[in-house]
């Protein structure tokens, strides 16, 4: 969550974000707290019913909607930011992975955050060894930096910020993308 924390510090409070898959919402709280009007959205009708339970502990108004994150029901543009959390590593396709980026890119206005599991950090490199001498294969999928800032590139997105708690250590990453558009609109003109 610190990595959140500090991803969450570029973009401003009071935004509308979309928290896709939103597993039993944990981070959906996070960003609620942190002054951010919240969706959560999954697949699974147990998440969904899991992410309802904890918010109604957590005293926290959530809106939480059943999406399929290839194809979301909302229209473009429709979350100033969109967040994408311990999801992505699940993908096993290209081809896969680039239409779950174009969706998210779709229906966010201006941010999206990505995590995703860098393949080079020490952490990967540990769990590729295990598994070849175990002879299995890994259960995650690892995505450079690269091939995820292309699938936003294609979509019109720009890289703003790479996020991770140990660099070369740690597997996860968080990484922030603003829509190529609205840095033109912000930009002064010469």
């Amino acid at each position: 969550m610190r990595m959140v924390r500090r991803a969450l510090a570029c973009i401003p409070k009071g935004h509308r974000i979309l928290d896709v898959p939103c597993g039993w919402g944990r981070v959906s709280v996070e960003l609620a707290c942190a002054g951010y009007q919240v969706t959560a959205a999954d697949l699974s009708e147990p998440m969904l019913l899991a992410a309802r339970e904890f918010f109604a502990q957590q005293q926290i108004s959530c809106h939480v909607e059943k999406q399929d994150i290839e194809k979301l029901s909302y229209a473009d543009g429709s979350f100033d930011a969109v967040l994408c959390f311990r999801f992505f590593h699940h993908l096993p396709y290209r081809g896969l992975r680039r239409r779950v980026v174009h969706e998210l890119c779709r229906v966010a206005d201006r941010f999206v955050l990505l995590s995703y599991l860098n393949p080079t950090s020490v952490a990967v490199v540990q769990r590729r060894l295990r598994a070849r001498i175990a002879g299995v294969r890994p259960p995650k999928h690892y995505t450079p930096l690269a091939e995820v800032a292309g699938y936003f590139r294609r979509a019109g997105f720009r890289l703003v910020a790479d996020f991770a708690l140990l660099r070369y250590l740690a597997s996860l990453h968080l990484a922030l993308f603003e829509s190529e558009r609205k840095v033109a609109a912000v930009s002064p003109t010469r």
